[in-house]
């Protein structure tokens, strides 16, 4: 799949850097044209040397050569490349390339690519733990940069956690998933329902639960790469929109009923991932409730279903829903599917270590009203939103 390819690689300052040697020559290996740039950092890793030799082309580290004035156009070096692909990208790296800082050859790529853009993260576990490398990659991956999420193990100082750079096969095979990734949905519309909904109780407090609107993002992405257009009617999330998809932004579950009727109307299939509340505060106080007494009950109300109410007008539409459970997992599940009458469901459970709320990662079941059930180990939210789609 990748035969012919152009593939520009960019190595940054880790101690992964030895890995891009074997990127580089299984790249050669599978057919695809390879050219590489390298921050100056990265050569005390590795040497421009032996990458020229395994790439068969010259070395790309300066905006030009100071003996004879050549220039190394980043515009035209974007321009050549089918894809680019920094592996390791270094947390210095990433968070120069979500703020968009361009003081070496490899960013000022970046920031004229036209082409689809990998990362390949290495660092150490607290380094990527780090809020200020998490918000570099959502940043990145808002931006339509595509995640090659790194292992765990032992790393180079001796600890042992997620941070090794992902290897060179698993590069390799998401830069082939790409490649062959059908489009197969052009000319349809479909709505994504993410995110929590709020409830207001007064100005200050409200009712909601720890989504963060991940999956759902992650299947909007999916979808839109797969050539739909997408209408993603979103809550509150902790990530950014997927580049190219309509979003609506609501906030409660009131607000999330009338948008994705509204949105289903011109839609050929529904996937209605958002953790919507199932009650609301009957009465909002437009002041804060004070502290009063050792007991406050609040009266709360029956929200209005989006997933039977979306079931009921499907018409010949697909329409497909999400559960997730703590007990009776697949018992509760389809009895969701049946009573709001959903083409499938995909199933969570919180019993799952790796699955439900706020990480990267998934376990899902999808049931269908044949009675036929599909289970799937814990992969990426990418990985699982493939599936779905």
């Amino acid at each position: 799949m990748l035969q012919g390819k152009k593939i520009l690689i960019g190595i940054t300052g880790s101690i992964a850097a030895y890995k891009a040697a074997i990127l580089v020559r299984s790249l050669i290996r599978e057919g695809a044209q390879v050219r590489v740039v390298m921050t100056k950092t990265a050569k005390e890793f590795i040497t421009p040397l032996t990458l020229a030799t395994l790439s068969k082309n010259p070395i790309l580290v300066d905006f030009f050569d100071p003996e004879d004035g050549r220039w190394n156009s980043h515009v035209s070096i974007g321009e050549w490349a089918d894809a680019y692909v920094i592996a390791p990208a270094s947390a210095n790296t990433l968070a120069r390339m979500a703020a968009g800082i361009a003081d070496n050859l490899l960013l000022t790529t970046y920031l004229s690519a036209r082409c689809p853009v990998f990362v390949a993260p290495a660092m150490d576990l607290d380094m990527f733990a780090n809020p200020s490398t998490r918000r570099s990659l959502e940043t990145l991956a808002g931006d339509g940069v595509r995640i090659v999420q790194p292992g765990e193990g032992e790393l180079a100082s001796g600890l042992v956690g997620k941070g090794r750079m992902a290897e060179p096969e698993e590069i390799i095979a998401a830069l082939t998933a790409f490649f062959q990734k059908k489009k197969d949905l052009h000319g349809s519309r479909i709505l994504v329902t993410a995110g929590p909904t709020l409830e207001p109780i007064d100005p200050v407090r409200y009712i909601s639960n720890h989504s963060t609107g991940k999956m759902g993002y992650a299947l909007a992405a999916t979808l839109a790469d797969r050539g739909a257009e997408v209408v993603l009617v979103s809550g509150p999330a902790a990530v950014s929109p997927p580049p190219g998809v309509d979003t609506v932004r609501v906030t409660t579950a009131g607000q999330m009923y009338e948008a994705s009727l509204a949105a289903f109307e011109g839609c050929d299939a529904a996937v209605l991932c958002a953790a919507v509340a199932d009650y609301t505060p009957a009465h909002y106080s437009d002041r804060k409730i004070k502290k009063a007494g050792d007991e406050l009950s609040i009266t709360l109300h029956k929200t209005r279903d989006i997933a039977a109410a979306l079931g009921d007008a499907k018409d010949g539409r697909i329409v497909a829903g999400f559960a997730l459970e703590t007990d009776d997992e697949n018992r509760n599940a389809l009895e969701k599917l049946r009573s709001k009458n959903l083409d499938f469901i995909v199933l969570n459970s919180l019993r799952d270590e790796g699955a439900g709320f706020g990480g990267d990662t998934n376990v899902i079941t999808i049931l269908d009203r044949e009675g036929n059930t599909e289970s799937h180990p814990l992969m990426e939210k990418s990985r699982a939103a493939e599936i779905i789609a």
